[in-house]
């Protein structure tokens, strides 16, 4: 049974069709109207639509078939004991089903590498207890450049081996990538430290850059919140 798994983000719209578990296609697109173009020429039976861009109302109309609407209230196969529900990213909600689906249960860390970094944690009980949430690439950059009087905006657009800058471009260059990678790892470690068997999931729009933390028990797996997306659909239709 197909399912068109729907990722509506504020810049960009991802979706995949799956079956099963397996991942058969994604795509990304622009506009919603290109989105749909695409959508109504798949073969599928259900389909979630996750969205902070547009409401339930206007996907019930723009959206020429039947959907689940990914919230608060969506049934999913994990217990949830963050104290303030109505606040949580729902995206940040389907990656940590995502990264427990992938690990085939027990305890997992779910980081997400976007606009924020979120770190978020499924318990080996299968209960999502929440994480920790802090800036991102460009948003540490950006930051810098517009909270100080002389430091530029740097561009990121290839990861820093270096670890001592010789400029300040460089300097800002090596805090922001080595400052990610070892709040990351740090982070993990933390973790493993209560919890030895915890497996690490990165995801998110910047994943790719951190190719190089793959090793064991720490899997780069950039569509994580499609894979959550499809476990919480597969969770309603059973």
């Amino acid at each position: 049974m197909p399912n068109l798994c729907i990722d509506i983000g504020n810049s960009r719209i991802k979706s995949a069709l799956f079956e099963g578990e397996d991942l058969l296609v994604e795509s990304t697109f622009g506009s919603l109207e290109n989105a749909i173009e695409s959508w109504i020429l798949m073969d599928f039976d259900a389909c979630i639509v996750s969205s902070v861009r547009y409401s339930r109302e206007v996907l019930h109309v723009q959206l020429p078939f039947e959907h689940l609407f990914l919230d608060h209230q969506t049934p999913t196969p994990l217990k949830n004991e963050y104290q303030s529900q109505s606040t949580l990213g729902l995206d940040r909600l389907a990656g940590a089903v995502g990264a427990w689906s992938r690990a085939g249960g027990g305890s997992v860390l779910a980081i997400d590498l976007g606009t924020c970094i979120t770190f978020d944690w499924v318990d080996g009980n299968a209960t999502y207890q929440g994480g920790a949430i802090s800036p991102g690439l460009r948003l540490r950059a950006e930051s810098m450049h517009s909270l100080t009087a002389n430091l530029p905006l740097v561009a990121l657009d290839a990861p820093v081996t270096f670890r001592v800058g010789k400029t300040t471009v460089d300097c800002m260059k090596t805090g922001i990538w080595q400052g990610i990678v070892y709040e990351v790892m740090g982070q993990i470690d933390s973790y493993r430290q209560e919890f030895p068997e915890i497996k690490a999931f990165i995801s998110g729009g910047d994943s790719h850059f951190f190719d190089s933390l793959a090793k064991d028990h720490i899997f780069v797996v950039p569509n994580l919140v499609l894979v959550g997306l499809n476990c919480i659909l597969n969770h309603n239709v059973e």
